[in-house]
């Protein structure tokens, strides 16, 4: 997923604010779900909640950077996975993170449904 850096995104530097990385990654997570037509607010299909993030900042991102944002499935178990989740501007990466994420429904945590682990087997 392509994004640009608008002046929302940075400080008064005109530098990407850390936290905003995060929100590029979420959402090129959600561009996943919105690609494949599947509501990702369905309550009875049930959600994904962030449980760890291990983040590398490794360049900044300017206003006006065209970023890419590529997604990697690293691991997926029953009810959990792990994403590898790296910003580029260019070749350059500026920005490397592992998200483990949990499945929840009914506010418990739950097996992965088949459709959605189809969907991200396709991101090994």
């Amino acid at each position: 997923m392509k994004i640009r850096v608008y002046y929302e995104d940075t400080d008064a530097g005109g530098v990407v604010y850390h936290s905003n990385y995060l929100k590029f990654c979420e959402r090129a997570r959600s561009e996943i779900f919105f690609a494949k037509n599947i509501d990702i607010f369905d309550a009875k299909r049930g959600h994904f909640l962030l449980t760890k993030a291990d983040c590398h900042f490794l360049q900044s991102a300017k206003l006006g950077d065209v970023l890419e944002i590529k997604t990697q499935l690293l691991d997926i178990k029953r009810a959990s996975l792990i994403l590898c989740q790296e910003i580029y501007k260019q070749d350059e990466k500026l920005f490397r993170a592992e998200f483990t994420l949990a499945f929840v429904k009914d506010s418990k945590i739950a097996k992965i449904d088949e459709n959605l682990k189809r969907i991200f087997e396709e991101l090994l």
